[in-house]
């Protein structure tokens, strides 16, 4: 197997035109010069140089190692520096992928900090539910997945999709009930789901749906669903409109406000937790942890915490 330091031991005796050189241009002493060659040679099955007096010179099958010397560790130089400037975060790639609803909050402020702090950093983003996005996690098409679970609902589901994952918790969202402001109960302060079980209900997403089944039926009834969306803005129109009653996050409540509706907690309080889902090799890549920590710092800005970050690379 030819290597690095045979070719560049090559390349020198090439310029120099002796060990004694090559060993002085390279820092090395002259039998490990000769040492090298040896182990080449073997390495090869062929004679590389041949020796008159105190001069040698390349033989055919040293030339040509001297020849694809020049073009390979010219390669090597530029990998190397590539790879140090990703390691110092003065370049790097990061696959990110994010549910619907913190693509319009946690996302943006993620993505300003990554970029204020490092520049260099680029990010790849695509809206997936966490089912999908984690999906891609496992299957090497993303780096991080922002994923989200309601408390007491699908947690076993989504810890088992979080098998052999890295996962770090960025915050819990609280849910309230979305009513129309003109709304009989729009001034109450707290909102029991018993109260509402001849409402018609405005669904999201199936994971979000299927909380609002779980939670509808721990009251005694079951919703009757009159529309369905994923878009959290048209949830809020529809409401606005009279057309039903939802349930929305608080991390949506924050980035999408409507004049005409009513967000009530409620009792007893319902939350899903929001988190940064990578594997344990792509967390150890300084680009993939800077993009964690960004994570971070967005989430607890909205709770008003400090978070505690990995340490920045050397």
């Amino acid at each position: 197997m030819i290597d690095a330091a045979g070719l560049r031991v090559m390349k020198a005796i090439a310029d120099e035109g002796s060990f004694t050189s090559a060993a002085n241009a390279l820092g090395f002493t002259q039998p490990a010069i000769s040492q090298m060659v040896r182990r080449l040679e073997q390495r090869t099955g062929t004679v590389l140089v041949e020796r008159y007096g105190r001069q040698v010179r390349l033989t055919e099958a040293g030339q040509v190692l001297a020849r694809h010397a020049v073009a390979v560790l010219a390669a090597l130089d530029a990998a190397e520096e590539e790879i140090t400037a990703i390691a110092g975060l003065r370049a790097g790639r990061v696959r990110l992928m994010a549910f619907p609803s913190s693509s319009a909050t946690l996302v943006p402020k993620a993505l300003a900090v990554l970029k204020q702090r490092h520049p260099g950093v680029s990010v790849t983003f695509t809206e997936a539910e966490p089912p999908e996005s984690l999906a891609a996690l496992r299957g090497g098409d993303c780096d991080v997945a922002v994923a989200f679970a309601y408390e007491g609902m699908d947690l076993g589901v989504l810890e088992e999709d979080l098998s052999m994952l890295v996962t770090r918790h960025l915050l819990d969202d609280e849910v309230r009930l979305v009513l129309p402001s003109s709304h009989p109960l729009a001034a109450r302060e707290v909102a029991h789901m018993s109260d509402f079980s001849d409402e018609e209900w405005i669904a999201g997403c199936p994971r979000c749906r299927g909380h609002l089944l779980s939670l509808s039926a721990h009251a005694g009834f079951t919703p009757h669903v009159a529309f369905e969306t994923e878009d959290y803005v048209a949830v809020l129109g529809l409401v606005a409109a009279g057309l039903g009653v939802a349930l929305v996050p608080d991390l949506i409540l924050r980035a999408a406000k409507h004049e005409e509706v009513v967000a009530l907690p409620l009792d007893p309080a319902s939350r899903r937790q929001i988190l940064a889902v990578t594997t344990a090799d792509l967390q150890r890549v300084p680009a993939v942890e800077a993009a964690l920590d960004a994570l971070c710092l967005a989430a607890q800005a909205q709770v008003g915490v400090t978070p505690v970050l990995a340490p920045a690379p050397a």
